[in-house]
């Protein structure tokens, strides 16, 4: 019998793998309509907290703002991410006299004859290599924005119809409000773990632009931007975005101040961020285990490249708080927690 059992479960989990590979198209889409879907709800209730606005304003109108609001926003920035990495990309000629200065300067400060080595890590091809996955992202994100816009304004048709699936679902009133009172609580939960990391992946990435602009380094929106983005990658996101802004600095400049001035004025803003503000606005939301926030990050990295790994942790800390919400599944939820704490 357990045996059989084992076996479903392997059938089950290759079929989801496989529907998740090859249905990419229209399951991406469907994920990121979701988690705006839940920032616009969340928006919408701050709008209602607005005592004018709460009383005159109509919902529907409140709902059409927040989602163009957003879809605006997602838009311009994506043709600013766009545009700045053509700017990179057109720029990089200019930069290579100062990757000979600074491959002759780490050789001869390390003794040791490694100046091929590094010229060649920064040949073309491999800078068109990192930044190809990335604009091929945010084209593919354009390209799908009308569906994704489909997908969130029939979640908020389906959100009014919803109650009355509920009612018609469950016969027993006891039952009717234990599971509104689980959908509630997802709904919550979710909406304020992804504004809130939002708003501190934008705090981040703001003091972060502000240092880029002191400093003078090309196309600061843009390494702003892939800090906000690669700060809802688990542990190495933070690494990566200030990594990566502080050796591109090296190949603009040609000198290693910039380089030392990024990576510890822009390293201290995501520590302090990281470990004081965050834990402090989102308290037990983030609630995954290192090892499976690793693990996660591989799968849907795997699955969805950068696209599933900037969304592993939000799909999963979904997973995670939709199984703590009933018995059946709240021990794998608890597996998957930080603490067991739910």
């Amino acid at each position: 019998m357990k045996i059989n059992r084992a076996a479903s479960w392997l059938v089950i989990i290759s079929i989801i793998l496989l529907a998740l590979t090859y249905g990419q198209s229209i399951i991406l889409p469907f994920i990121i309509a979701a988690l705006i879907w839940f920032v616009v709800k969340k928006m919408r209730n701050m709008l209602d907290k607005i005592g004018f606005v709460h009383r005159y304003i109509p919902k529907w109108i409140k709902t059409l703002f927040a989602t163009f609001f957003i879809f605006g926003l997602l838009i311009v920035t994506a043709q600013m991410l766009i545009v700045n990495i053509e700017q990179i990309v057109a720029s990089y000629e200019s930069y290579l006299p100062n990757i000979h200065v600074i491959s002759k300067e780490i050789s001869s400060t390390l003794n040791i004859n490694l100046e091929e080595q590094i010229s060649s890590f920064f040949k073309w091809e491999n800078i068109s290599s990192y930044l190809q996955p990335l604009f091929n992202s945010l084209s593919e994100l354009l390209g799908n924005m009308i569906l994704v816009l489909f997908y969130v304004l029939f979640l908020f048709i389906e959100e009014n119809l919803f109650q009355q699936k509920v009612l018609l679902l469950f016969q027993d009133r006891k039952q009717q409000l234990k599971f509104s009172e689980a959908m509630l609580k997802i709904d919550r939960m979710l909406s304020s773990y992804i504004s809130l990391k939002s708003l501190v992946s934008f705090t981040t990435a703001s003091l972060s632009f502000i240092v880029f602009l002191c400093i003078g380094v090309d196309s600061p929106f843009f390494w702003a931007a892939l800090i906000f983005l690669f700060n809802f990658i688990p542990s190495i996101g933070s690494i990566l975005a200030t990594m990566l802004p502080a050796v591109f600095s090296l190949i603009q400049f040609g000198e290693f101040w910039p380089f030392t001035v990024i990576l510890f004025v822009v390293g201290g803003i995501q520590v302090l961020v990281g470990n004081y503000l965050e834990p402090k606005l989102m308290g037990n939301t983030l609630n995954i285990s290192p090892l499976i926030a690793i693990l996660s990050l591989a799968l849907w990295g795997s699955i969805w490249g950068i696209t599933g790994m900037l969304l592993s942790v939000p799909i999963t800390v979904a997973m995670i708080i939709i199984l703590s919400q009933f018995q059946s599944t709240r021990p794998i939820a608890i597996l998957l927690s930080e603490k067991g704490r739910l």
